[in-house]
């Protein structure tokens, strides 16, 4: 057997794009290839019942193909559901790019990228995410119009990420209320895990709340920095998911609350930034609910930014940004609430909520 060509008997083998335990029907996956520019990315395009599919381009190092594709699939499907939970007439779409942001992202690569996106149609509109800023979907956008997110100065929204934080912590509010009776975060310990664009954000509407903000980061540098900025405390034990705080708010990448984790929880409420945060929907959503501990769905509270970037495709105006980012809150309530009534999970709750609305539309119940 050559090392590119299977023997049929080897097939069996190699788990197929179909059988991943991600993919979740998605209409379409799009590998990219260009040997010039180095770029290998994979879009992924989840549901297009709502709409065009919207979905930030993630640049990442990933140990291997297979966990970039994995990590697609479950972006890309969570986009189905953050659009339809936030009213807007969009599909569900992600896109990775497998390589170190800081060293392997050139303009070339990103031009490359914007074809590739271009070549679609509209099928697909991207935007910026993890590895990316908005200078990079500026670049993006001189090869296509299916593009959001792009800088100011060029007609856009700019960058999405104070709008994402909002949505947090309007949505850590509610579930506040929800929790503890009252959305007054004043002496309430919130431990924020991730302070970049969105989690230093975060932590600067927390301070202002006059909350006790802890914040870890793998960049130590950056932890300091920021905590001498706002005044927060910086995490030095050795396990911070038993750390004595009401809130732990993920802020970083996803799958933190896991088999490894989940028991050592001491938090009463979990809500943050980060997609994908529960590494079995299933099973740690149940665990959580278990324990007592309330979970704002990732896919609701973090919200904000896709609000902004829409925004450039509807002509919405700052404020009405703003009012539909704060309307995270009711939604988020209403979901408690239709958890606890049903006897199901938040996720389950938010998940139900969500395709509901693609399934009547796909019904044509939603005129």
């Amino acid at each position: 057997m050559t090392a590119d060509l299977l023997k049929a008997s080897e097939l069996h083998k190699v788990d197929p794009v179909f059988g991943q335990v991600s993919f979740d029907g998605h209409e379409q996956v799009v590998f990219c290839n260009d040997k010039d520019t180095g770029l290998k990315a994979i879009i992924g395009i989840h549901n297009t019942v709502l709409g065009p599919a919207l979905g930030g381009t993630r640049m990442w190092n990933y140990t291997n193909e297979w966990e970039a594709l994995n990590d697609v699939l479950r972006l890309s499907r969570g986009m189905s559901f953050k659009n339809s939970l936030s009213g807007l007439n969009l599909g569900g779409g992600k896109a990775v790019i497998i390589g170190d942001a800081k060293t392997q992202k050139t303009p070339e690569l990103m031009t490359k990228f914007g074809q590739f996106v271009d070549s679609l149609s509209g099928k697909y509109i991207t935007a910026e995410d993890v590895g990316m800023e908005t200078k990079d979907m500026d670049i993006v956008r001189e090869v296509t119009k299916h593009v959001a997110g792009i800088s100011v100065e060029k007609g856009g929204s700019g960058n999405p990420s104070p709008v994402t934080a909002y949505g947090v912590f309007v949505g850590m509010k509610a579930a506040a209320k929800y929790k503890f009776g009252s959305d007054n975060l004043e002496g309430k310990k919130v431990l924020v895990q991730g302070i970049g664009h969105v989690g230093e954000v975060l932590v600067q509407h927390l301070t202002e709340s006059g909350a006790i903000v802890t914040v870890t980061d793998i960049n130590e540098e950056r932890v300091h920095q920021i905590g001498a900025k706002y005044g927060a405390k910086i995490f030095t034990g050795a396990d911070l998911y038993s750390a004595d705080v009401d809130v732990y708010a993920p802020c970083a990448l996803g799958a933190t609350i896991n088999d490894n984790t989940i028991h050592n929880i001491k938090a009463s409420i979990i809500a943050g930034a980060a997609n994908n945060q529960l590494a079995n929907e299933a099973v740690h959503g149940k665990i959580l609910k278990e324990r007592g501990i309330l979970y704002a769905p990732d896919f609701l509270i973090n919200a904000g930014g896709v609000i902004n970037v829409y925004s450039e495709l509807v002509n919405w105006s700052r404020e009405q940004v703003m009012q539909k980012t704060e309307n995270i809150y009711n939604t988020a309530l209403e979901i408690f609430k239709f958890a606890d009534d049903n006897n199901i999970t938040t996720h389950q709750a938010a998940f139900s909520m969500a395709q509901k609305r693609i399934d009547d539309t796909k019904n044509g119940l939603n005129k």
